[in-house]
């Protein structure tokens, strides 16, 4: 006879893990621009912040918890040890860090962004969506920048294009993000200024204040891509100037598609045609910057 008071176990998770990898990434994490006994070190580093970021992403998870799970990656970072299999990528990136000499400085800057993210980021104006970039994604530029021996001098347009990429990004998942996880990237003071509640992001398309908001957002956008157009002749490594151009191309190439589409009604990408125009205009001017 059946006992319907037993309920199907289910499979206990042993932790965390990332959801992706480099090759689900908007932008080229790796490439084969980068010299090849570099790699493996950037990609310790991307699944180390891979990790973090779905932690902080995972909506099954109470804040407290993913606070704890990113308390136990900074850990394991810093001292070495690690009591959990989901821990690896951290210790796999210190063991990275201490073969290169850089600086752990860069993942932990990261993980106060995530910190912020699992318990519902919300930005209310540009200037705190600049601060909330400053951790979450200009540590990826700096890190990248001290990997391949360069100065300080690419440092502030490094900070731009990688601000530019996490706001594109935000743009991007607008709606995601509000609707699943409560968090707003979009200055909230905008919409006040537009007379519309951030709940209007729930919807599955733009009206004439919603489309005034990103237009806003990406204006912003492409004056940090002016700035950070300096980035390539700023840098020494053939490898890296490259792959800074060609990064620098494909953001403005989102940019520009972004804001002939609606991000409400689909997740606006970049199309096999755009990518590889992107990246010849990248490679002609990495040339040029040389």
């Amino acid at each position: 006879m059946t006992d319907f008071n037993i309920a199907p176990t289910k499979p206990r998770k042993t932790g965390p893990v990332a959801r992706k990898d480099e090759s689900g990434e908007n932008f080229p994490v790796a490439s084969r621009l980068i010299p090849k006994h570099l790699r493996p070190h950037v990609i310790a580093f991307y699944r180390f912040v891979r990790l973090a970021d779905d932690i902080a992403d995972d909506a099954d998870l109470e804040p407290e918890t993913k606070l704890a799970y990113l308390e136990a990656l900074e850990r394991a970072l810093t001292s070495g040890q690690a009591k959990h299999a989901y821990l690896k990528p951290a210790t796999d990136l210190r063991e990275s860090l201490q073969k290169t000499g850089v600086s752990d400085r860069h993942a932990r800057q990261i993980l106060r962004a995530f910190r912020r993210d699992s318990v519902g980021a919300r930005c209310h104006s540009w200037s705190d969506l600049l601060l909330y970039c400053r951790f979450s994604a200009n540590p990826v530029g700096r890190y990248l920048l001290e990997l391949h021996g360069e100065g300080v001098a690419a440092g502030p347009a490094s900070d731009a294009l990688c601000s530019a990429l996490q706001v594109l990004n935000h743009l991007q998942d607008a709606r995601e993000d509000w609707t699943q996880l409560g968090r707003c990237y979009i200055p909230l003071a905008w919409f006040d200024e537009a007379g519309i509640s951030v709940e209007r992001l729930v919807e599955g398309e733009s009206d004439a204040r919603m489309r005034a908001i990103f237009d806003q957002a990406l204006e912003h956008t492409d004056r940090l891509l002016e700035r950070a157009a300096a980035l390539p002749g700023l840098i020494q490594h053939r490898g890296l100037r490259m792959e800074a151009a060609v990064i620098l191309s494909l953001a403005e190439s989102l940019s520009r598609r972004l804001k002939s589409r609606d991000p409400m009604k689909t997740r606006v990408t970049l199309g096999a045609h755009h990518k590889l125009a992107a990246v010849a205009r990248g490679l002609a001017r990495s040339f040029s910057a040389a």
